[in-house]
């Protein structure tokens, strides 16, 4: 009686071998909570795959995926003093360790171990990175590590990403020769980018992480419902919820399962850049300023407004009296974004 994922596993694992076979050096991504399907079911599912690598986003998720996933494994966050699962996995072969910075690479390569390490570029992005002007001098750093590359990351959508991705990568194949590891690059673009660099006959080795538009590129092959636990008749003014606010017309009061444990009434800051895109969101503001949110559940074909803010596993939806009530015990679908959910079920079908 909770929230459960629904999934077209057939559909679901075509859409995976699809972007798997268009994506050279394919690094699926599993990271936070597994894009809602779990971290070991993406790993297994990776393992399915054939790839060799996979990429996780913290070193304590590493122990997550580890027995389901026979190969390689990437840690996204960049190594820093003072973190002791970090530092038991310089000494794990399976673990690919990213350095930000000169001082990390001194640091771990003073310990005189073959550690197997990831050298990360700063890009426009401003978030980790070793300046390009100062990779020559990482490159002379490195000493008995094991460099597995460069690795670049880009920001998402910038039409000038290609030319910065060519720029970034000259610098670091300049300073040393090797695997050049992208993220946030189109597939086209990086196979160009290997050929522009090194040629057709030799092009540079290059390995794409790929995480939201592998495991949730296809919207098709999977919904997520809520059932319905209790349904109420109100009247215009009657009080109700937690916070005893007056019903606003004659209606239902439909309990869901699903809250805030969920992930639901969560939601990231807004990407959008457009006047319009801002619009919506200052006038969705201004609704929930004056107590009203609408809830990502659907009833009777519309998503409902909420009664109040969810509880921590259920919500309170309020139906015109004009609807026809679901029952209890009825399924009704409820939008998540599913790299903040928590299921309580995964449903094969």
């Amino acid at each position: 009686m909770g929230v459960t994922l629904r999934l077209d596993l057939n559909r679901w694992r075509e859409h995976l071998r699809v972007v798997a076979d268009a994506t050279p050096g394919l690094v699926p991504v599993i990271k936070g909570n597994g894009y809602g399907y779990g971290d070991g079911r993406l790993a297994r599912e990776s393992q399915r795959l054939q790839t060799d690598t996979i990429a996780v986003g913290l070193p304590s998720e590493a122990a997550l995926v580890r027995d389901d996933f026979t190969g390689s494994i990437v840690v996204l966050q960049a190594w820093r003093p003072g973190d002791p699962v970090a530092d038991r996995l310089l000494d794990d072969e399976r673990v690919i360790t990213t350095v930000s910075r000169i001082t990390d690479l001194q640091t771990l390569a003073a310990r005189g171990k073959p550690s197997r390490v990831l050298v990360e570029v700063l890009t426009s992005m401003r978030r980790y990175g070793i300046p390009p002007k100062d990779l020559a001098a990482a490159a002379g750093e490195l000493g008995a590590l094991r460099c597995e590359g460069w690795t670049i990351h880009l920001p998402m959508g910038d039409e000038s990403r290609y030319a910065e991705a060519v720029r970034l990568a000259r610098s670091a194949l300049d300073a040393r020769a090797g695997t050049l590891w992208l993220s946030h690059l189109p597939t086209e673009d990086a196979i160009g980018l290997s050929r522009q660099l090194g040629g057709t006959d030799a092009p540079v080795p290059i390995r794409l992480r790929v995480g939201t538009r592998l495991w949730l590129g296809d919207e098709g092959s999977r919904k997520t419902v809520a059932t319905v636990l209790d349904v109420h008749s109100v009247r215009r003014g009657e009080r109700i919820g937690y916070r005893q606010r007056p019903a606003p017309i004659d209606g239902w009061v439909v309990v869901m399962s699903g809250g805030t444990s969920h992930g639901i009434g969560m939601e990231a800051p807004t990407a959008g850049t457009s006047f319009r895109q801002r619009a919506i969101s200052m006038a969705a503001g201004s609704l929930e300023a004056a107590g009203l949110a609408l809830s990502p559940y659907t009833i009777g074909g519309r998503k409902r407004w909420f009664c109040e803010p969810p509880h921590m596993q259920a919500s309170m939806v309020f139906l015109p009296r004009s609807q026809r009530p679901p029952e209890v015990g009825e399924e009704m679908p409820v939008e998540l974004r599913l790299t903040t959910a928590l299921v309580d079920t995964v449903d094969e079908v």
